[in-house]
């Protein structure tokens, strides 16, 4: 079963979403950080979507009720 995707309290850099990501889908938060930094070369809203994700992904260990 895989990890429930929240945002950890530990190993954050700014927001937790790139640990989180990393947590949930079994690979290094380092990775996901630089697949993330690269992404923001293309043209897109990959900015907007880490803001979303920031405010739509509860933090570990809130009374929220993670998806």
């Amino acid at each position: 079963m895989a990890a429930a995707l929240v945002r950890p309290r530990n190993d954050r850099m700014i927001a937790g979403v790139c640990a989180g990501l990393a947590r949930r889908f079994g690979t290094t938060p380092g990775k996901v950080r630089v697949i993330f930094l690269l992404s923001c070369l293309l043209p897109g809203p990959q900015f907007l979507v880490y803001l979303a994700m920031w405010f739509f992904i509860p933090a570990e260990g809130s009374s929220a009720k993670s998806w």
